[in-house]
């Protein structure tokens, strides 16, 4: 039994206060350099709601905007508009706002530990509601919030997180433990970022596929947070917290981590969970992370630029059994990094791409599409680390090339036919292959591609663990329709045999019934 996408969900959260607050670039600066030119400009660099929705790279996250499209429009995209492409929700999700997040992490808190100023939630509460992912039982959770005095109290004495709106003090995320620094107000807030924003992922998933949600029995997340108290640090379990207020009342699951190939070693997990039939439907999902905010944010004010790191990301991937139409995700041909591998660029991409592709019997080229780092340009280029995924596609098509799958002169081609320019944040986890599943399931289905490559890569060593780098491959295939396994006998042959065999026994029994006379 084959394993098929079925779904995919993408949303955006836009948190620029948070930049401020709780981006660690910015938090740094404030205890090494509190008085620094960068803090005091940093504000003016902010983008407004309105620009973040209209910023061609988010509307492409969300699915307003093909890959494609985006890629035929001149970088840099700072200015680059497109008429109609403002809108808040697209094919795969939405662009939150500030205020209406907020009000969502404490709908998903259930120890009391986000609490917001009144006043801000009667002004929000009402645009939140209205939101159709929105249902009665997360309504219902929506706290009608506590006097000003109490946020300011819990802040200055409590060791609160503040949470900040148009820098005005709106809210706070307290302690979960007096000495506990796992339960502490700063990871805390980190956490529950992380799951309000995959809550939202998994809601605008089940809406937009309408699944029973009765049916989803397992949840992977794969976020880059760390949940659990001092006896066990990074225990769990993000996945059944996240299901929970989604309502999957069927469903359990657990966290798998790997730094920013995490999403791709869920997904191929997750698919042989279903190819095995221990579970009918998989959701693989991740929320953002805080600290990324802001990141690249020096560089950016210094060359004048908008402060790109302002979203907060998430994302949802429905898995199940094959139907005979959505695209199947091939387990048999993995990629990997092994222990043995090393860090050389060509022995990583080898061991990804080119490895597996031979155990298939497959050329480079077979490949449509890649997606490894889909890092926004826009954001990595000015910080000095170039073109991530373009860098990507070079060093495949070189090895084509060295494989001679591939002319000299197609080099420069290469990265067009088989890639696609980055439009994922940089939240991590959250580029690293999986933001082309929603578009690559859609473009199978419209039969322009037939075969993708997801490519996961992380940084093991950021850990103090290890040295070494990591990173998994999966290809996904075009549905070619349900297909009997070789020495299977077909319903109608089944059929034919009952038929004869119901035959047989009742010219026995009127042979019987004959001799009996």
């Amino acid at each position: 039994m084959n394993c098929v996408i079925k779904g995919a969900s993408y949303i955006l959260a836009h948190t620029p206060d948070m930049v401020l607050e709780n981006g660690t670039t910015q938090t740094t600066e404030k205890i090494v350099n509190p008085n620094s030119d960068y803090l005091k400009e940093l504000p003016s660099h902010l983008r407004s709601y309105e620009d973040a929705v209209k910023y061609l790279p988010n509307q492409t996250y969300i699915g307003n905007m093909h890959p494609d499209e985006l890629g035929a429009i001149p970088q840099p995209w700072t200015d680059a508009r497109v008429e109609g492409l403002d809108k808040r929700t697209g094919k795969y999700g939405e662009i939150m706002p500030q205020e209406e997040f907020y009000i969502l992490m404490q709908a998903c808190d259930v120890f009391e530990l986000v609490r917001l100023d009144k006043d801000f939630v009667a002004a929000h509460k009402e645009a939140f509601l209205a939101n159709p992912v929105i249902d009665e039982s997360i309504a219902a959770r929506v706290h009608e919030g506590v006097d000003a005095s109490e946020v300011e109290h819990f802040v200055n004495d409590e060791h609160a997180e503040p949470l900040y709106h148009n820098h005005k003090l709106v809210g706070y995320v307290k302690r979960a433990h007096d000495v506990d620094v796992n339960l502490s107000a700063h990871v805390m807030l980190e956490n529950m970022v992380s799951k309000a924003s995959a809550v939202l992922s998994l809601l605008h998933l089940l809406r937009q596929e309408g699944v029973n949600k009765e049916e989803i029995t397992y949840v992977i997340d794969c976020c880059e947070e760390a949940c659990g108290d001092m006896n066990q640090r990074g225990g769990g379990n993000f996945a059944k917290s996240i299901a929970e207020i989604a309502g999957l009342q069927n469903a359990t699951g657990c966290d798998v981590r790997g730094f920013c190939a995490g999403p791709t070693h869920a997904f191929i997990n997750a698919a042989s969970i279903v190819k095995a039939n221990t579970h009918k439907h998989v959701v693989v999902l991740a929320g953002g992370c805080t600290a990324k905010l802001g990141m690249n944010g020096k560089d950016h004010v210094k060359k004048g630029l908008p402060i790109y790191e302002d979203m907060i990301g998430g994302f949802a991937i429905l898995l199940g059994q094959d139907d005979g139409i959505n695209p199947v995700v091939d387990t048999e041909h993995t990629g990997r990094h092994t222990v043995g591998t090393g860090s050389a660029p060509q022995n990583v991409t080898s061991s990804l791409v080119t490895a597996p592709l031979e155990a298939a019997g497959l050329k480079v080229t077979d490949v449509d599409k890649y997606s490894a780092e889909m890092q926004n340009p826009d954001i990595t280029k000015p910080a000095g680390a170039g073109d991530v995924p373009l860098a990507n596609y070079k060093m495949i098509a070189a090895l084509a090339v060295k494989k001679g799958e591939l002319e000299k002169s197609q080099l420069a081609t290469f990265p067009t036919e088989h890639g696609m320019v980055g439009w994922a944040p940089t939240q991590g986890h959250i580029p690293s292959g999986v933001p082309y599943i929603g578009v690559c399931r859609d473009d199978m289905l419209a039969g322009k591609i037939k075969r993708a490559m997801i490519i996961g890569k992380g940084s093991l060593f950021l850990g103090r663990m290890t040295n070494l780098f990591d990173g998994v491959s999966v290809m996904i295939n075009a549905n070619e329709g349900i297909k009997e396994e070789a020495g299977a006998v077909s319903q109608e042959e089944i059929k034919s045999l009952i038929g004869k065999a119901m035959k047989d026994f009742a010219a026995s029994l009127l042979a019987a019934s004959e001799d009996a006379e």
